[in-house]
C-alpha cells in the first residue's frame, strides 16, 4: 500500500499552496474535487455555505484521492480529518494529487 507523499502537518513544504488553502479554503477544496473528476464549483460552494457538509465532500474527495494511490485508511478517519484540522487535511490532499507543482508565481524566471 502507499503513502501520503506529505504528513498532516506537512503544509508549510508549499507555502504558496498553504496560505491560498487559508484565505480561500473553498478554492483548494474545489479544485481538489476537480482533480478527482467531481464537480468544482458545488463542492466549493457547499464547503464556503456549509463547513460541516463540506467536510463530508471532501472526506469523499479524500477517499477517492486514497484509492488512487493506494493509501489505506477508511471514510470515517477522512471526515475526522476534514472536521477537525481542514486546512491541513486540503493541503494534503492536494499535494498528493499535484506533488511538486508551482504556483505561476513561484515558476516564473527573473529576466
Amino acid at each position: 500500500m502507499g503513502e501520503w507523499a506529505n504528513g498532516l502537518c506537512g503544509c508549510m513544504s508549499n507555502c504558496t499552496l498553504c496560505l491560498i488553502t487559508y484565505i480561500a479554503p473553498c478554492y483548494t477544496a474545489g479544485k481538489n474535487a476537480e482533480a478527482v473528476g467531481d464537480s468544482c464549483i458545488m463542492v466549493a460552494v457547499v464547503w464556503y455555505l456549509f463547513p460541516a457538509a463540506g467536510a463530508y465532500l471532501c472526506a469523499k474527495v479524500r477517499g477517492k484521492i486514497r484509492e488512487q494511490h493506494q493509501i489505506e485508511g477508511g471514510f470515517g478517519g477522512d471526515c475526522l480529518v476534514h472536521l477537525f484540522c481542514p486546512i491541513c487535511a486540503l493541503v494534503q490532499d492536494a499535494q498528493q494529487i499535484r506533488p511538486g507543482e508551482t504556483t505561476q508565481g513561484e515558476s516564473m524566471a527573473r529576466e
